[in-house]
């Protein structure tokens, strides 16, 4: 369809496999794996995300008129609210109670990835005004399919601030959230950063680890490139352990993670404990240009701690080590913040087509944004384990 000024045109793809992973690499760039045509796809081929799972892709692109793709962004046709981790299921009892129906709705997402970054793919060889008007043309776009699609609703979750901003310029509900993150402020080791922390923070860390050492086991960082189809399936065992215990559903299928070794294997780095040359708990993060992004974690076994010092600990060392900025360890974890990782807002948009119900879920959002601002605020006043300068 064009775009509105028959310059551009605005099209949607039924799989990410319709576009050339050149293409929308050229647009999705390099800081962040989960927008990737390499992880969107491992997606898509391993059956985690198709229209038997409820993710049914609809992913849009933007044209020049010479064929040039310019931008282009993850889009799913949703059936359920699984996999998202920005909750609207009471949006969606209180739509149908209404007498509407909330279901099939629009999402554009990295699926199962509760990981901020862009949404909104552009050429970054385009200049800055050139980029924000198909940002613009993007946004616009989501809410024309959704119309086209008798949707009851279009979302963009852990979007970036900038695309937050622009979005709601356009009419899009805001909302944000919270995430515990950690920053590297040039530390060199890792006592470095012990050092800015609290004395009784300082040694319940190193209490905490010296508890891990004394178990014995082997705990190191594992590239992509090392990852063995046994490795794999070891940590799919970890996996689906972790979601059992928590009584979630397990959302990857196995193959994911093989396709995710041979198609990015430079951004995985898998930080597994080994009891001899038994496998006995992984933690799967992806690397980012300056970022260690933490996925998914689980073990066969109990040990106390293990889980703090693969996912946090050894995140925090390697990030050092790298010299990379932060660690997003993930979604919730107010236990995080004892171990360095402090309250970050993240950001979502959300357009709702009925009238009636968008000023109701306005109404819900705005209330809700300055709770959580203010929790972040309080969070960091109250709970911080850094001292005070």
């Amino acid at each position: 369809m064009p775009d509105g000024d028959n310059s551009r045109v605005l099209s949607v793809i039924s799989s990410i496999s319709d576009m050339a992973s050149e293409k929308w690499d050229a647009c999705a760039g390099t800081d962040n794996p989960f927008v990737s045509h390499a992880f969107l796809s491992a997606l898509e081929d391993s059956g985690s995300a198709n229209e038997e799972m409820g993710w049914i892709p609809r992913h849009i692109i933007v044209e020049a008129p010479d064929g040039r793709v310019e931008a282009c962004a993850p889009i799913y046709l949703k059936t359920h609210s699984y996999g998202e981790y920005v909750f609207d299921w009471g949006w969606a009892d209180a739509y149908e109670r209404a007498g509407g129906r909330y279901y099939p709705k629009l999402q554009c997402a990295a699926p199962f990835s509760p990981v901020p970054g862009p949404r909104l793919l552009i050429d970054c060889n385009l200049d800055a005004v050139s980029q924000d008007e198909l940002r613009r043309i993007l946004l616009s776009g989501i809410t024309r399919v959704a119309e086209q699609l008798k949707v009851s609703s279009a979302h963009i979750t852990f979007c970036n601030e900038q695309e937050w901003k622009l979005g709601g310029d356009l009419g899009y509900l805001q909302r944000i959230g919270q995430q515990f993150h950690w920053h590297n402020h040039e530390y060199q080791t890792f006592d470095d950063f012990l050092g800015t922390l609290m004395s009784r923070k300082r040694k319940a860390i190193k209490k905490e680890r010296r508890q891990v050492a004394e178990l014995g086991l082997d705990i190191r960082a594992i590239s992509g490139h090392e990852m063995s189809e046994d490795y794999w399936d070891a940590f799919y065992q970890f996996y689906l352990a972790t979601t059992d215990k928590k009584w979630g559903q397990n959302y990857l299928q196995r193959d994911f993670f093989s396709l995710l070794g041979k198609r990015i294997p430079d951004a995985i780095v898998m930080i597994m404990a080994f009891d001899g040359d038994k496998p006995v708990g992984g933690a799967l993060n992806l690397k980012g240009a300056d970022c260690l992004y933490g996925r998914n974690w689980g073990s066969l076994e109990t040990h106390k701690f293990l889980h703090f010092e693969c996912c946090y600990y050894q995140a925090i060392e390697y990030a050092i080590e790298h010299g990379l900025a932060r660690v997003e360890a993930g979604a919730q974890g107010s236990h995080k913040i004892q171990r360095g990782y402090l309250p970050v807002p993240t950001y979502s948009l959300h357009y709702i087509r009925d009238p009636g119900f968008e000023n109701a879920v306005e109404d819900f959002v705005k209330q809700e944004r300055a709770q959580v601002e203010q929790d972040i605020i309080d969070i960091e006043l109250a709970y911080s384990p850094y001292r005070k300068s």
